[in-house]
């Protein structure tokens, strides 16, 4: 059933939660690698081939969604082929991570991925480190984290649902991989951007590869998120009207 909006508009109102909870600052930050001229021509070469093999030269929705999937991978430093095995481009993004976490002198970070290799390959660097980690997908890990028995903590946005409270255990989150919908982006941040976060300030780290997809993406999140915002403060500025 859809509903009016002029029959609802007197009793609903939509707002922030920076609006009337006490939140801590929110500090985004986008951490750029650059890819090499090999890695380059790699990744030209996939966005160039797979453009050519559309039929009649037209983009659909299907294989637009195929296309940025497999670019976002090479920007990642690996991607799928048609068999299902996987093909290693770069490592330049587990090093700009090795260095946050580095940098973060034992406090704890959430570190988000996107494709099943991406966590493979970071759990391989993080063994290689000797630092201690977790996937956090289970109530179990979810203590562990809140506890602090973790530095390092490894979620996938499409897990991190709404309710799930992790402010307890770090301030910091970093994007190895930084999805197109503003939802799960939103929802994953505000795991740790919430009431009752201990820290003061809430980290929020893009690892970004340079002229890839990745600044595309990050652009269009903070596009809609800049939409959503403006709507929001429509809706305030009626009520206050």
């Amino acid at each position: 059933m859809r509903l009016n909006g002029r029959l609802i508009g007197d009793i609903t109102i939509s707002m922030k939660s920076t609006d009337y909870l006490d939140m801590p600052d929110l500090v985004t930050s986008d951490r750029q690698v650059a890819l090499d001229e090999a890695e380059r021509r790699k990744y030209d070469e996939m966005k160039d081939e797979l453009i050519l093999q559309l039929p009649d030269g037209e983009i659909t929705a299907a294989n637009a969604a195929s296309l940025s999937g497999k670019l976002s991978q090479m920007a990642n430093g690996a991607v799928y082929a048609d068999d299902g095995t996987v093909t290693a481009i770069h490592e330049r993004k587990l090093d700009a991570l090795e260095d946050i976490i580095e940098s973060a002198n034992g406090s704890p970070v959430l570190v988000a991925y996107w494709y099943r290799h991406d966590l493979d390959r970071i759990s391989e660097r993080l063994r290689r480190l000797g630092v201690a980690f977790a996937r956090l997908d289970t109530p179990e890990s979810i203590r562990r984290w809140n506890d602090g028995e973790y530095p390092v903590m490894l979620i996938h946005p499409a897990s991190a649902g709404h309710g799930l409270n992790l402010q307890q255990g770090g301030s910091t989150i970093v994007w190895f991989s930084v999805p197109w919908s503003l939802e799960l982006y939103t929802q994953t941040v505000g795991r740790l951007f919430r009431q009752g976060q201990k820290s003061g300030t809430v980290s929020v780290i893009h690892i970004v590869a340079k002229d890839t997809i990745d600044g595309r993406i990050v652009k269009a999140l903070k596009a809609k998120d800049d939409t959503q915002a403006a709507l929001i403060e429509a809706v305030k500025a009626e009520v206050k009207a």
